[in-house]
């Protein structure tokens, strides 16, 4: 059979060869270079530094390079700017090796370069989901002139915008701008982990009419270093991380911008060069930090997910995690940035607080080496991005009648599941709040959705996902260190609180609300910033049940230390008896009854509404338990409400539906679900908060 790099135009084979030194193409390239050169759309799957990139770039270099793109001819799309900027370079240099040139579009870019853009346009552009819906609703851009031609987009990273809002928001976008061309237009994710690439496929196809297919190689099996570690306190977990990291490179995840900056400010002056990396510290900060990891060794980044993408910090020796992430995709993610060099295991070294989060990591491991992924959620009713994009319609198009919205919008996966009928309701009900106004038949933005989502550009409106209000925090020399959202600004004092940011602690001399700044200086350690959102941390079903046959089990763990198994075979005593089965697994205590169903944050709290519904009962759910309180409750009590809401017919009927959403709390999980009526508005809740097929599903699984 004939190799895909033979199929490549000569050119771009020579270039590969004197500038790159390949003599052949990685499997995942070769397969995907069949793939595309055969004109599908397709999902490509492999590990981090597996070669995604040049999978999906060079094939599709090779259609532009046979016949010349008038305008953009291919978009690369990332969920970040900073992965943008990462493979900025790499792109160019592709692009340039065989005479063609690419456009960096996105928020730091000087309007002198994109004005340039503008009246060139560059064969490939490289942006992100917001910047394209910025270009569209711009009109100094002449969409046909620089979309006309478009030919392909690839979109990395994929398995971080699909089933989400943003993804919901990038694909509304695509079919927005495929509507300038007659091309049918070759789509592309790229993604090192996920559980369903068909349906994410499904999801990326739109009204894309080509073939499409998972291009999936063999994995190639290779010994992992994996390391769980509980230990008491933070100052523990700084000390042996600090020793850990000495002379080498290490990226340390933490699950919330607190936590990282208090590992931070632990591990400073512990012989490691020590940087923090999240979302609410500077960007030059950032860069500084990226910087000098590319340097030198001995250099220890302390980040939230911020560094889980592709970026590449350079040579990477050793992957630390404070505690675990929620999901395996995410460890996966973070393993796969260590093991690039030849004789190098990838490897994660989990450093706990407590036995909860050591059982949740051991989970994660032993899922991930069973080859489970989670699966990405399938969205039809995205209702937040629908009133996002009606408005942007409105903007796009100074007038727009209600007809043409729908013409554009239900095409898009994320919105399959609202009817026409509820899209009318919606429409009615945001021209009857002001934030739509309908005259002659046409629909513009209302005077309060100018009021609510920002007059300046709106570029409020740009984002999607919630932009929160931020404040600059700065030194007396106007030095800014940072910023803090203005949920956590509103709690603080002048000359008396005292928050860490940037891995050291400031006190608060001045704030100013009008400039939007906080003005601090160094202090001794203080009260430490609670950075963490209102909404709980929802573990999955099959997490939980992971942790609920680590108790069950007596097999001792290879990679845990002496100390974390005997805190864990403890543990494992004092839980084993109550794990039996799922409904019977019930403890009485003197004023309350726990009820342990390791199922999952979501399947929880739908079955504590469930009890609610018949008992007076007040019930706290967590991802593993329910805690129940009331004077009512015993054994026969307690297994008489599970039996009432153990069939379907319980969780069909109205009465019950009714109830559920009367309790639910008033999460606000997007800033446009207060352009939403009540009832869509709980749907949201409701669909973050509980699983009733779950639940059904629950019932029949412990039966």
């Amino acid at each position: 059979m004939t190799s895909a790099f033979a199929r490549f135009p000569p050119r771009l084979q020579a270039a590969i060869v004197s500038n790159l030194g390949w003599s052949s193409l990685r499997p995942v390239q070769e397969l995907a270079g069949h793939a595309l050169l055969d004109g599908n759309n397709a999902i490509i799957l492999a590990p981090t530094a597996g070669g995604k990139t040049e999978a999906s770039i060079f094939p599709l270099l090779a259609t532009l390079m046979e016949r010349e793109p008038e305008g953009v001819g291919l978009i690369y799309i990332a969920p970040i700017k900073a992965l943008l900027n990462n493979q900025a370079e790499r792109l160019g240099h592709y692009t340039e090796m065989v005479g063609l040139r690419r456009f960096l579009w996105h928020g730091d870019i000087k309007d002198s370069q994109k004005r340039a853009f503008i009246k060139e346009p560059t064969a490939l552009l490289m942006t992100t989901p917001e910047s394209l819906e910025v270009m569209l609703l711009s009109a100094k851009v002449p969409h046909s002139k620089i979309f006309g031609d478009m030919r392909a987009l690839v979109i990395d990273e994929v398995h971080a915008l699909a089933g989400t809002d943003r993804g919901t928001h990038l694909m509304s976008v695509v079919e927005r701008l495929v509507r300038y061309t007659n091309n049918d237009v070759q789509r592309v994710g790229l993604s090192a982990t996920v559980g369903n690439p068909v349906d994410i496929l499904h999801w990326l196809q739109g009204t894309s009419k080509r073939s499409f297919c998972v291009v999936d190689p063999p994995k190639v099996p290779s010994k992992k270093d994996l390391r769980v570690y509980l230990r008491d306190t933070l100052g523990a977990i700084a000390q042996d991380a600090s020793h850990l990291a000495q002379s080498k490179k290490s990226l340390f995840f933490c699950q919330s911008r607190s936590l990282a900056e208090e590992i931070a400010e632990r591990m400073r002056n512990r012989g490691t060069d020590v940087f923090v990396h999240h979302s609410s510290v500077s960007l030059e900060e950032r860069t500084a930090a990226e910087e000098r990891f590319h340097k030198g060794s001995n250099t220890s980044i302390i980040c939230t997910s911020t560094l889980e993408l592709g970026i590449d910090v350079g040579d990477l020796d050793l992957v630390l995690q404070a505690n675990a992430p929620s999901t395996v995709s995410s460890f996966l993610q973070r393993l796969g940035r260590t093991g690039r060099r030849t004789g190098q295991q990838a490897n994660t070294t989990f450093f706990c607080e407590n036995i909860e989060t050591v059982l949740q990591a051991i989970a994660i491991i032993e899922l991930a080496r069973k080859g489970w992924v989670e699966s990405i959620p399938n969205q039809t009713r995205a209702w937040p991005v629908l009133v996002h994009q009606l408005l942007a319609l409105t903007l796009q198009f100074g007038g727009i009648s209600p007809e043409r919205c729908w013409e554009q919008l239900s095409v898009v996966p994320d919105f399959s599941g609202i009817t026409h009928s509820e899209f009318e309701i919606l429409i009615k009900y945001m021209i009857q709040e002001d934030y739509l106004f309908l005259a002659g038949g046409l629909l513009s933005m209302g005077e309060k959705a100018e009021r609510v989502f920002g007059r300046k550009n709106f570029m409020e409106l740009y984002a999607v996902f919630s932009s929160p209000v931020m404040y600059k925090v700065q030194t007396p020399a106007g030095y800014t260190i940072g910023s803090l959202e203005q949920s956590f600004v509103d709690k603080l004092v002048a000359d008396m609180s005292s928050f860490l940011l940037s891995g050291r602690a400031w006190t608060v001399m001045h704030i100013n609300h009008e400039e939007r700044t906080v003005r601090v200086v160094p202090a001794p350690r203080g009260k430490k910033p609670s950075w963490g959102g209102f909404a709980p941390q929802l573990l999955g079903f099959e997490l939980c049940q992971q942790i609920a046959e680590i108790l069950q089990s007596e097999s001792t763990i290879p990679y845990i230390d002496a100390k974390t198994q005997v805190v864990l075979d403890e543990y494992r005593c004092d839980l084993r008896s109550l794990i039996a089965g799922a409904t019977s697994s019930i403890q009485l205590e003197t004023d309350r009854a726990l009820w342990w169903t390791f199922a999952g944050g979501q399947i929880n709290h739908t079955l504590k509404y469930g009890l609610q519904f018949h008992h007076d009962w007040k019930i706290i759910s967590d991802n593993f338990k329910l805690k129940i309180e009331g004077d009512s409750v015993g054994h026969a009590t307690l297994s008489l409400a599970i039996a009432q809401m153990s069939t379907p017919a319980f969780w069909e009927n109205s009465a019950t539906q009714h109830f559920i959403l009367s309790q639910l709390p008033e999460y606000r999980l997007s800033k446009f679900q207060r352009a939403l009526p009540e009832v869509y508005s709980l749907e949201m809740v409701s669909n973050y908060l509980l699983d009733t097929p779950g639940v059904i599903k629950f019932f029949g699984f412990s039966d």
